[in-house]
């Protein structure tokens, strides 16, 4: 099982060395800043990496929404992302799942995500996965809680599209981690990667907190029973740095090599 987490960008894989990590993610413009991503002199080294390489898009990107000034350059940003991933090598690109504005109809949400895969699709298409992610909060959230989830799912799931599981958001966003697996892969036939966080708030709480995996209010074998259910590459957003996220890693390890010898 592949496992490494979300680092600076500037040398991932001095990051990943750093780390003892098999995977890297991180970001290649501005989370919070709608410029496209610029080429990396390092294309070339990151797609013959024996380092597994995953891109987040930024926060910004809503496709989701009925506000025709965030929801086009959105889709605009996700495709231009989704491009310079490809060209790095990566194995794919997670972006969350978006939400529309109150007292609008849901199902805009779920269309407006049909619509922004057609428009790539028309486009010359993605280059690679893109990894919707499941998230913690908001009430009018596309990819929050899993009858959500389902909705978007019967919209897209034609685009051949994944699944990114974020247990922090699951636990956060209301979903017990007990069989949360099973029941998502129900919806979506899929499980493409795993982050693997604790959260530093309660279950329901709809708050985004990451924390490392043996502190915060998740029991941390509930996050090694879903990462060895979902049998998927796994990337810590944990904070503490190279310290913390190397000790996230190495638990993970552990805990998961215990499990195997022990069957």
């Amino acid at each position: 099982m592949r496992i490494g987490a979300h680092v600076d960008p500037t040398d991932p894989l001095a990051e990943a060395t750093a780390r003892a990590a098999d995977a890297v993610q991180f970001f290649l413009a501005d989370p919070q800043g709608w410029k496209a991503p610029q080429p990396r002199a390092d294309a070339a080294v990151l797609r013959d990496a024996d380092v597994d390489v995953y891109v987040h898009a930024p926060y910004v990107v809503n496709v989701a929404t009925s506000n025709n000034r965030i929801r086009i350059p959105s889709r605009k940003l996700l495709l231009a992302h989704a491009k310079a991933a490809t060209e790095i090598g990566a194995k794919g690109l997670v972006v969350h799942g978006g939400h529309v504005n109150a007292g609008d109809d849901p199902a805009i949400g779920f269309d407006n995500w049909r619509k922004a895969l057609t428009y790539a699709a028309e486009a010359g298409g993605f280059g690679l996965p893109v990894l919707i992610e499941n998230t913690a909060g908001g009430e009018h959230a596309c990819a929050r809680r899993l009858d959500a989830l389902a909705r978007l799912w019967d919209a897209v799931g034609d685009h051949q599209v994944g699944f990114c599981l974020d247990t922090c958001h699951a636990h956060a966003g209301g979903e017990e981690l007990l069989g949360l697996v099973d029941r998502v892969k129900a919806i979506t036939g899929r499980i493409d990667l795993i982050h693997a966080n604790n959260s530093k708030d309660g279950f329901g709480s709809g708050r985004d907190r990451h924390d490392n995996l043996r502190g915060g209010t998740i029991d941390p074998d509930l996050v090694v029973a879903v990462i060895r259910a979902a049998d998927a590459p796994v990337i810590v957003e944990t904070p503490g740095g190279t310290d913390g996220q190397s000790g996230d890693i190495a638990f993970l390890r552990g805990r998961l090599a215990g499990e195997t010898s022990a069957q």
